[in-house]
């Protein structure tokens, strides 16, 4: 089997994860940097944006999650809450995915006979860059999982990070070593997710 489709094999959410990295911080950024550059775009439009997060950072990013999660979920069931968001917290790091809302405005006008069309091609190109990272984070040993507390932490990322208005967040990912692997995966049957003809 290629070194590929370990990969894709390999990539699993993984929630249980710790502040030691089995890489280097600038391996970290080097793959994001390599995934937004590399990852293919409708029109070629680019419009993917990605920030990462490491140390005290990272950890303020969840801090802030938290308190935004405690004005909007009951206080006798915040406890799950805040295991959660503890788990996330206790990783290394965090890439925050974005999407730059001018790019795609500039696109809807320049090809309006498409311009329903690209902000769900947009969102698709998001999940590839999405998907890159984390297969090419989990071929490093590297443990990480999808999150989405947008639009909710949307205001407080901005203005902690000074991220521009036109970013639109899509998604957080947080990441660190592997403390505990994902339990056994279940698949649907294939002949009902998969037709051939010939």
């Amino acid at each position: 089997m290629s070194d590929f489709w370990n990969a894709v094999k390999t990539r699993r959410s993984i929630y249980a994860i710790g502040k030691d990295l089995p890489i280097a911080e600038d391996r970290v950024e080097e793959i994001v940097k390599n995934a937004v550059l590399y990852s293919p775009s409708s029109f070629n439009s680019q419009s993917a944006r990605a920030v990462v997060l490491f140390g005290e950072q990272h950890d303020r990013l969840w801090d802030l999650t938290k308190e935004t999660l405690r004005k909007v979920v009951p206080a006798d069931s915040f406890g799950p809450t805040e295991e959660k968001m503890a788990s996330f917290r206790s990783g290394r790091g965090t890439v925050l995915f974005f999407e730059d809302k001018t790019v795609i405005e500039g696109l809807q006008k320049q090809f309006a006979l498409y311009a329903d069309n690209f902000p769900v091609w947009a969102e698709q190109s998001n999940g590839i860059l999405q998907y890159v990272v984390w297969t090419a984070l989990a071929d490093e040993g590297v443990g990480a999982s999808l999150q989405h507390y947008n639009p909710l932490i949307d205001d407080e990322v901005r203005k902690e990070w000074g991220v521009p208005e036109t970013w639109k967040l899509i998604a957080q990912m947080p990441f660190g070593k592997i403390e505990a692997p994902a339990g056994d995966k279940e698949f649907a049957p294939i002949d009902s997710r998969m037709k051939v003809f010939k």
